[in-house]
């Protein structure tokens, strides 16, 4: 049983071994049992006894993740292994990219159809939840200290008592523990899954270079490596996996992270689309709350923008929280509110990565075409964002019968790109910027739907009795995605032929809108 500290190890970047033609802008990752170990120290025998059972309790403790379900009692209990997070959904669902991962309704049964067998499984995962980047941790710690510096102590009384003890002390970028819990659960929901294949062949992991991301790779990992142990079977790998870590350093392609194309990140309208589309719909439903909340905290004068910054502090604080107890910032809010702040940001994700932006979907391009490669077990085409070094390497993309499972690890923006490059939410009319629209009657596009905390999606192959021809389905945050365009309607179970489904990728094939990319 692996024990975790809670401060972990930061991982350290080495060159490639020299056995692997040294690729372009990429780092390797090493595992710990692997990394110098800290100068050893002897201690009484009483306090080795102490800490021995110490390590005992803790390993007890640990396995309950493994086996699943409701982890802790009482408040943790809002997240599990099978349905993630299930505290006050009517709010907690309504969080936008900041949800944690919850189970989403799906009208077409998740689970393998039984006349078939999985023959090929891909995650594409976000990091699990994170303190809030560091400009927005400044910019959260002004408010409160504005807060705290504008109101009398007399004026905080019923929901808002909390605030009179409330000191801000969140800190910048890096997962929290309840995050790299998220990613254990993950890695041991996707064992589970695809055990089958599990129990047969290595995981073949790769992780952008953000540090957030790596360490959710290493606990995904974790995870599923404990599930594997717990079923008994034998791992086909060795334990640390190797993860392929790319860079994120200007410049570097990389599919798992959005850089290369100059128009997108720097130029109007393109690099503006998505806080335009926001700051439309923020003027329909913003005022009313501000208002309540500065006539409930006088002489506070909140602006617009300050009202959604103290409705983010309810996510943040909520997976700040070891066991995701539920923020008392949550209550400051109703119900319909969180709609609205929702809509908000999936608005910020539509039109800034999404199929709201001419050049969103262009940014998930190159991961589409390897995963074109990975389910055909051919080369990979492209010459957008892909690392040809890298992907004509057999030792650093690995495609073809033996090497059928795969992890990645990404950035929210980037899932939605690669999502918008699928074609899985380019419906139309596209989102509107004044009216809310529910994800039920949008296609089943939200932010929180699409790439909370730990999002992750399913790229499955499927062999089965009943049909001939190889299957291709795609699950995201447990919702089955309707494959029209191939075929693989509600009603076929969301399963369409691998040949149809890929000549369905044609934007992605010939590059997108590239030549836009550079005026």
């Amino acid at each position: 049983m692996v024990v975790v500290d809670s401060q972990r190890e930061q991982y350290l970047v080495v060159p490639v071994p020299v056995a692997v033609a040294v690729p372009e802008n990429v780092d390797k990752y090493i595992p710990p049992s692997q990394r110098p170990r800290k100068s050893a120290f002897l201690l009484p025998k009483s306090l080795v006894m102490f800490f021995v059972l110490c390590l005992a309790l803790s390993a007890a403790w640990l396995s309950s993740f493994v086996r699943g379900g409701s982890h802790l009692k009482g408040r943790a209990a809002c997240d599990s292994v099978k349905n993630g997070y299930q505290c006050q959904p009517d709010i907690s669902h309504n969080w936008g990219q900041y949800s944690p991962f919850f189970a989403v309704p799906s009208s077409i049964n998740p689970d393998v159809p039984d006349n078939c067998k999985v023959t090929f499984a891909q995650v594409l995962s976000r990091h699990g939840a994170r303190f809030p980047t560091a400009s927005k941790t400044t910019t959260y710690a002004q408010l409160v200290q504005k807060i705290k510096a504008t109101v009398p102590e007399k004026e905080y009384k019923g929901k808002y008592k909390f605030l009179d003890d409330y000191t801000y002390n969140l800190g910048a970028d890096d997962l929290t523990a309840f995050g790299m819990q998220e990613m254990r659960n993950s890695g041991s929901k996707f064992f589970r899954r695809y055990k089958k294949l599990a129990k047969k062949f290595p995981i073949f992991v790769r992780a952008s270079s953000e540090n957030r991301v790596v360490v959710s790779a290493q606990d995904f990992d974790q995870g599923y490596h404990e599930a594997l142990v717990q079923s008994g079977a034998t791992d086909p790998a060795t334990y640390p996996y190797p993860i392929l870590v790319i860079s994120e350093n200007p410049g570097s392609n990389n599919t798992l992270n959005h850089d290369l194309c100059t128009a997108f990140e720097t130029l109007p309208p393109f690099s503006t689309t998505g806080s335009t589309a926001q700051q439309t719909y923020l003027a329909t439903f913003i005022k009313p709350i501000t208002a309540r909340i500065n006539g409930d905290l006088p002489p506070l004068n909140l602006s617009a923008t300050d009202t959604i910054s103290l409705m983010d502090l309810c996510p943040f604080n909520t997976v700040a929280n070891t066991d995701g107890a539920v923020s008392p910032f949550c209550a400051l809010f109703t119900a319909d509110e969180w709609r609205q702040y929702s809509y908000y940001q999936t608005l910020g994700k539509y039109y800034g990565y999404g199929p709201g932006n001419p050049l969103g979907p262009t940014q998930g391009v190159g991961y589409v075409n390897e995963l074109i490669a990975r389910l055909t077990g051919t080369s990979v085409v492209d010459h957008t964002t892909v690392n040809q070094t890298l992907d004509s390497n057999p030792a650093t993309f690995p495609v073809g019968a033996a090497h059928p499972l795969f992890a990645d690890f990404s950035h929210d923006n980037d899932l939605t790109s690669i999502f918008s490059a699928l074609g899985l939410y380019n419906f139309a009319p596209p989102l509107s910027n004044t009216t809310l629209e529910e994800p039920q009657d949008a296609g089943g596009y939200s932010a929180a739907w699409t790439v909370p905390f730990a999002a992750r999606a399913y790229f499955e192959k499927l062999s089965c009795t009943d049909q001939g021809g190889e299957f291709v389905r795609i699950i995201i945050n447990d919702r089955v995605i309707p494959l029209d365009a191939c075929g693989g309607t509600a009603a076929k179970g969301g399963r369409c032929l691998l040949e149809k489904f890929t000549d369905t990728l044609g934007f992605a094939k010939s590059g997108g809108k590239w030549n836009q990319c550079f005026r």
